[in-house]
């Protein structure tokens, strides 16, 4: 226990620290910060961890000593252990402290319910000092105003804030839960490479050199796909892996370079044997972590209808506000961008009517977000149609209209005429701004949907060519694959997706599991035998050595986790994430190696770095 003169300042412990940090030596923490209560009143105690607060009434010290538990009041006081109280005025923030004292009750008038300690506090008889702190570049609490730049390049100092850290445990929780439940039901835990071939259909790989092999290089995984393939074929029948994956790629709001599935693969499996599967595990999870109920089976909608009542294929089905397509309607309208559209959809808003002027401008500048030139809207108002669009609608479009969107007075409607894309797109987007403008969506409940049946393949501007929705292992429906090669965009494929409140967590598919239709697959893709043969050789071959059906599932953890703590971001959930520029603020990474390191790897770089 140090022993400090009266006019002891604090600069000399900056200055000097190591004269006055002690080891542990005999020491041992007898309970964690978050422990104590009134049942504890005299016993004798030992806590560790960091100054949250101090304060200074008169005689007496107040600190709050904080570890991942909670958080406990101690009290250094002159006359019941004055050698104690001795410098203990130097106690800053984040300073590493020891104590041993002896609980008692707070004085009445000072009890904090809203804290579970806040019956008691601990009187220091003894204490060490075990680390200083300089001052932190924000405070270490939940309501700090930190902007996240600044909180991730002190990642260690924001992970000390315990609505961090409850993220962490609730992770941590997560992937118990997934684990117990998989093992019950028969899954056995399989860990697949990180270094393997590069195989690139998507999104691009990130890539490792091979010292030993000078001019080769391996790919990180973008997922287990072809690996928990071969485990079916090799007999392992149900697989399951809470594994890290990599994808070079463009980042969106809530997007990783690195990030975290929860891989699932089942052998002699339909679609309806892995949504069950899946609905059980994700029924534990709730049980589990929030102690509520879901309602199973899931609802489910064919892709095609959700883009079509809600024009995206991740729907937040708590709220209304359904797409109508009205293309019918007004295809021979005198609104010539109604008549010459390939497709025009509306959005009925109930009471709408009342939006101003502004609220409709704003909502317009918001759909450009998504390719939309404007919005045209009508207001139903005492009867009357008021917009500058109602003018070139006939009695009989109106008529027809407010019969399919049930119009009544004092409702608004949207419209959107374009190419399919660009209006689902809009009107998806707008559906989901006006939920939440109009505060439809309740936020204590979960909505799971899955999508079932999504289009075998999508056409890729930049390549000039059809690549595979999900992945090119995906088994089309029945029948499906003539159309592959005849007419792709109606092809559809045996795949699957599991939506939570408009945010998709999982998605699967049943795979192909024969060799040959696997190269009509290739050949539907425009892959060539011998680029299909250099790729993904080890795949073919093994499909044709008794591969047994099989399908699977993979959930987003980092996704899945976010929802559960009601997160804004999945860097919340992530310990140590990247930017959307994939940066570590942190670490600084990625960075410059040294050129020695280079020619090591036998790797020549176009332009040198300064400082290589």
């Amino acid at each position: 226990m140090p022993v400090l003169s009266d006019d002891f300042q604090v600069a000399d412990v900056q200055r000097d620290h190591q004269r006055f940090i002690q080891d542990l030596a005999g020491w041992r923490r007898s309970h964690s910060c978050g422990a104590l209560g009134g049942r504890d009143d005299g016993e004798h105690v030992c806590l560790m961890g960091w100054v949250q607060y101090r304060r200074d009434h008169g005689g007496l010290i107040f600190v709050d000593l904080r570890d991942r538990e909670g958080l406990t009041q101690v009290v250094f006081s002159p006359e019941i252990a004055p050698e104690a109280h001795a410098g203990a005025h130097i106690l800053r923030s984040e300073y590493v402290l020891a104590v041993r004292g002896r609980v008692r009750p707070r004085p009445e008038g000072m009890v904090n319910p809203g804290l579970p300690t806040g019956e008691i506090e601990v009187v220091v008889l003894e204490w060490k000092l075990l680390n200083t702190s300089k001052t932190p570049p924000f405070p270490v609490e939940d309501r700090t105003d930190a902007g996240e730049n600044l909180r991730l390049a002190w990642r260690y100092l924001d992970l000390r804030r315990p609505r961090m850290q409850g993220n962490l445990f609730l992770r941590h929780r997560v992937a118990q839960s997934v684990r117990r439940y998989l093992d019950e039901t028969g899954f056995i835990e399989v860990e697949t490479p990180m270094l393997t071939k590069s195989t690139p259909e998507g999104a691009r790989d990130f890539l490792v050199p091979s010292r030993l092999n000078q001019g080769q290089f391996y790919a990180l995984p973008q997922s287990p796909q072809l690996f928990k393939q071969l485990l079916m074929i090799g007999g392992l029948d149900k697989y399951f892996q809470i594994v890290r994956c990599f994808r070079d790629e463009d980042l969106r709001a809530d997007r990783q370079p690195e990030f975290t599935q929860i891989d699932i693969e089942m052998c002699f499996a339909d679609e309806g044997m892995v949504m069950d599967m899946a609905e059980g595990l994700v029924s534990r999870l709730f049980k589990d972590i929030l102690k509520c109920g879901l309602a199973a089976p899931f609802p489910r909608l064919t892709w095609d209808e959700a883009m079509s009542r809600y024009g995206v294929d991740k729907p937040d089905t708590r709220f209304g506000l359904e797409l109508v397509d009205v293309t019918d309607i007004v295809r021979h309208s005198s609104f010539k961008l109604f008549a010459g559209a390939k497709l025009v959809k509306a959005i009925k808003v109930p009471g709408g009517e009342a939006f101003t002027r502004k609220e409709i401008d704003d909502f317009t500048e918001f759909v450009k977000i998504y390719g939309a030139q404007g919005l045209a809207w009508i207001k139903i108002k005492s009867g009357e149609w008021q917009s500058p669009v109602a003018k070139f609608l006939s009695e009989g479009e109106r008529g027809a209209i407010a019969g399919a969107l049930d119009l009544r007075p004092g409702d608004i409607v949207f419209f959107q005429a374009a190419e399919p894309e660009i209006v689902n797109a809009v009107l998806g987007n707008l559906r989901v701004r006006l939920a939440s403008h109009l505060k439809l969506i309740p936020g204590d409940s979960f909505n799971f949907l899955w999508i079932t049946d999504f289009p075998l393949f999508e056409y890729d501007d930049a390549e000039k060519r059809y690549v595979a929705c999900h992945h090119p292992f995906t088994a089309p429906i029945s029948g499906h694959f003539d159309l592959a090669l005849a007419d792709p965009p109606a092809a559809r494929a045996r795949a699957y997706d599991l939506v939570l409140n408009g945010n998709e967590v999982g998605g699967g598919s049943i795979r192909i599991h024969s060799g040959q239709e696997q190269r009509r697959m290739f050949e539907a893709l425009g892959i060539g035998s011998d680029i299909a043969e250099s790729r993904f050789g080890f795949l073919l071959r093994a499909l044709e050595h008794g591969a047994p059906p099989h399908g699977g599932i993979a959930f987003g953890l980092d996704r899945l986790v976010m929802l559960l703590a009601g997160a804004a971001s999945i860097r919340d959930v992530i310990a140590f994430p990247k930017t959307q520029k994939a940066a570590c603020l942190l670490t600084e990474a990625p960075s410059f190696v040294a050129a020695a390191q280079l020619r090591e790897l036998g790797i020549r770089l176009r332009e040198v770095a300064k400082d290589a």
